[in-house]
Formats: structure tokens, C-alpha cells, sequence
């Protein structure tokens, strides 16, 4: 593999557990890892030499909650100013009519949209399969795309008729899930540092799945050395219907079915109280804080301030874009350290702190301590910042990318491989691949 230099960065964070950041300075990438960081490195015979000078060098950043498939319904009407229960009623129509195409393509638009705001590794949880579509799909994108993916075979088994909340024609037969879990991890599963796909399982939520679903999941996520991804606590809605239906809060319910742990992550958590999160720090269990998702959907503030403070891992998560309208993550970051800041004052959490959320926090809970840092040994996941335009002129502190700086990177590489150039999308034909995602909406649209 072909050594790349970065070479002359105005700032360098390194993300690492000292926090270290850099002026001027150099970084080298060869087979697949950061191999060097230094001041005045020399290019290997061969090397790719990259000038950084006016830019911003950060690790990739980490989104640990999307449903990439939802890139296809952004902005539907009956949708716009729902809250979870009802948008998800005015969406599921409309999503049962996707087929194989549709996931693929809305998949490769989605992560795309994720690598131009600077993420190298991204979770998708597609917990809907109808028409003949399948989590493959969406692995063959990402492929495509070169993302680091971890995907998440998701599920709904319990259905209008059963008293869920999907409609009977979304949810599939509990043991041909499990069995298809089981396909997908060995066909696809890679455990190795470099690896650029693994697989977790993820039942879509409380209120979609069995409790004996859920267990069964956990029994074998657990024997096949995966990871665990739900939906919890997003919102009144979701906790009334723990309470209703189940007798005890979200957090409770999770601990009784096995749903917690450092192998376990879940989205949202805006709803979860003091002593359920002081079982998450206990445990390990990390959490996906959703900020746009939540705000549009009128969900409420996650209390992010005391889950870091209680030592509860946190990453972050753009959700999908149907509930966000857009797959941003350094917007994301900046959302969240001002949603902390209207909740619990100016000092609730910095600029860094937001930006190692939107890196080492994502990287723990998706268990790869190898990525979003930047240190000798690391992945070569890698986002370039220009900061000598007009959204970073004036600016003191470059470094402090979600107070001022541009809203898209440069240069992106992951496993060392150049995935965005000079603002643009090297590895598919972006501009196809949109018009095909158009006119697949527009025929959706057409028949709603």
C-alpha cells in the first residue's frame, strides 16, 4: 500500500488520551495505520505527499446510530411535525415498499453524505427487510463507498395485530431472524483491527420485539463475539410503553434481558433516570446521543453532562435521515455541546469535549479503540479541514472546528485510502448515483 505524508498542518489533534495537538506538523500513513507524527518528516520512496498547510488534521469521526436506507424519505409530508410513534406510523407504508435497489442506493447517498463531513466509520441499523432486501445490500455500498462499516442486523417481529407498533407486513418470524443473524456474521464479520466490516445485532426496539427475542439476540450476539445495538428510552412514548407493557423503566427492562454490558450500546437514552444511568456506568453499557434527531422530533435533552460525568461511554449518532434530514456529523457535535449548553449552562461542554464524542466517544462504544484517534499503531482514518476560507476567517483557535470552520472536509482517508479529494467523492459517481436516489423518491412519492 502506497506510504501517504500529510504534511504542514496548522493544528493536529491527535484525539489521544493526553490530548495532544500540534502545530505545523507532519503524519505519516502506511499500510493501513498511522505509522508517524512528527515536525519536518520526510516522504518515503514512492509516498503520496498531501500539504496540509492552511488546514485542520483530525482523526475520522465515529457515528454510532444512522438508518442509512432513510436517506430515500427525507422531508415527507405527514411526517414533518410528528413525534416518534406518529412519524414512525406515517413512515412504515412508505418504507414497506422498498425493495434491494432502494437500500443499496440510499445506502451509497447516506455514506457519502457521512464521509463529506468527515466520517471514516459509521453503524447502520436496518431493522426492515421487505420486497427481498437484505443487510447485504447495504454491505455492498459501503464497499463501494469505502467507509469502515459496522452494520447491525436489526429486526420487528411483534406486529400491529400482536399490539406493536409496526404494521404486520414489516416484521418477520423470530427464528428466521435469528437464523439470518447468524448468515450475516459469518459471511460478512471481520474482528481484526483492520477490519473494514463488522456485523452487530440490534432488534429494532422494546416495542417492535419479543422479550424472548430480545434474550435470544443477546445469547447470540454473545456466542458469536458481536456487538448489541437498540433503541431505548427516546422519549415519554417509549417509557410509557415500557411501563404500560412491561412494568418497569426502559433501563430496568434492558438488565433483565441481558441488554447491558461493554458489548452493548443503545440510541438516545434521552429518558433514562439518575439510577438507570448509574447501572450503565457500572456495566459499560454505552449510549448513542442522537441531538438533531431528538430536537426534531421534540424527544427532549438527553442529559450528556451527567452521563460523562458518571462515567457512562457516549458516542455520537446523526440517526437516521428521515427523524435529522441530514447525515452530518460535525453538525452533529456542535448540536450536542449547545443542546448541553441551553440544559446546564455555557460551561456544560466544550468544543474539544464535543469533538472527542464525535471520535474516541463513537470509536469505545463501537468497540474500536484503534480509530478515531490519531497515535502510532491507529487507523489511517484521517479528515483533512480547510480553514483558510471564509467559515474560518477570524477564528483564534482553528482547532475548535464546531464553534467555526468549514462544514465539509478536504481531503478524507480510511485505511489510508483517499475516499474524498478536494471536496469531492473519488470513489463513486456521486452525481449518478443521486439521480438514481431521486428518482426512486420521486416514484415513492408518486404512489403515496
Amino acid at each position: 500500500m502506497t506510504e501517504v505524508l500529510i504534511r504542514g498542518a496548522v493544528h493536529l489533534v491527535t484525539m489521544d488520551d493526553a490530548g495532544t495537538e500540534l502545530q505545523g506538523a507532519d503524519l505519516r500513513l502506511r499500510e493501513g495505520a498511522v505509522a508517524e507524527i512528527g515536525h519536518g518528516l520526510e516522504p518515503g520512496a514512492g509516498a503520496e505527499v498531501v500539504d496540509a498547510a492552511g488546514c485542520v488534521v483530525t482523526p475520522g469521526l465515529v457515528n454510532t446510530h444512522h438508518h442509512l436506507y432513510q436517506t430515500l424519505t427525507r422531508a415527507v409530508p405527514g411526517a414533518q411535525d410528528a413525534l416518534l410513534f406518529g412519524w414512525l406510523k406515517a413512515l412504515y407504508p412508505i418504507w414497506a415498499r422498498f425493495g434491494p435497489d432502494h437500500m443499496y442506493v440510499s445506502t451509497q447517498v447516506g455514506l457519502a453524505e457521512l464521509a463529506l463531513s468527515g466520517c471514516t466509520l459509521t453503524s447502520d441499523h436496518l431493522y426492515l427487510y421487505p420486497n427481498g432486501a437484505r443487510l447485504d445490500d447495504t454491505i455492498a455500498a459501503a464497499a463501494e463507498v469505502g467507509l469502515r462499516f459496522s452494520p447491525t442486523r436489526g429486526s420487528m417481529s411483534i406486529g400491529e395485530s400482536a399490539g406493536g407498533l409496526p404494521p404486520d407486513t414489516l416484521v418477520e418470524d423470530e427464528a428466521a431472524i435469528l437464523e439470518d443473524c447468524i448468515r450475516v456474521i459469518d459471511a460478512f464479520h471481520d474482528p481484526s483491527e483492520a477490519s473494514m466490516c463488522q456485523i452487530g445485532v440490534a432488534p429494532c426496539s422494546p416495542f417492535s420485539v419479543s422479550r424472548d427475542l430480545m434474550q435470544d439476540a443477546a445469547h447470540l450476539a454473545r456466542d458469536k463475539g458481536v456487538r448489541l445495538h437498540t433503541h431505548l428510552a427516546e422519549n415519554r412514548e417509549d417509557v410509557a410503553y415500557s411501563l404500560a407493557n412491561f412494568g418497569c423503566r426502559p433501563g430496568q427492562y434492558a438488565l433483565e434481558l441481558g441488554w447491558v454490558g461493554q458489548d452493548v450500546w443503545h440510541a438516545h437514552c434521552v429518558k433514562l433516570e439518575h439510577s438507570e444511568l448509574r447501572m450503565f456506568a457500572k456495566t459499560g453499557t454505552g449510549i448513542s446521543h442522537c441531538p438533531c434527531s431528538n430536537c426534531r422530533l421534540g424527544s427532549g435533552i438527553a442529559p450528556v453532562r451527567m452521563m460523562l460525568d458518571g462515567g457512562v461511554p457516549v458516542g455520537l449518532g446523526v440517526d437516521g435521515s428521515a427523524s435529522n434530514d441530514a447525515g452530518h456529523m460535525l453538525a452533529e457535535a456542535r448540536q450536542a455541546m449547545l443542546l448541553q449548553r441551553v440544559a446546564y449552562g455555557a460551561d456544560a461542554l466544550s468544543p474539544r469535549e464535543a469533538l472527542r464524542l464525535a471520535t474516541r466517544g463513537g470509536a469505545r462504544i463501537l468497540g474500536r479503540p484503534e480509530c478515531g484517534v490519531l497515535q502510532p499503531g491507529a487507523r489511517a482514518d484521517v479528515a483533512i479541514w480547510d480553514v483558510s476560507g471564509v467559515h474560518s476567517a477570524g477564528s483564534w483557535d482553528p482547532a475548535a472546528l464546531v464553534l467555526a470552520g468549514p462544514m465539509s472536509v478536504r481531503d478524507l482517508f480510511v485505511q489510508g485510502r483517499q475516499i474524498v479529494r478536494d471536496g469531492q467523492v473519488t470513489t463513486i459517481d456521486l452525481s449518478a448515483v443521486i439521480a438514481r436516489q431521486n428518482s426512486l423518491a420521486q416514484a415513492l412519492a408518486e404512489t403515496v
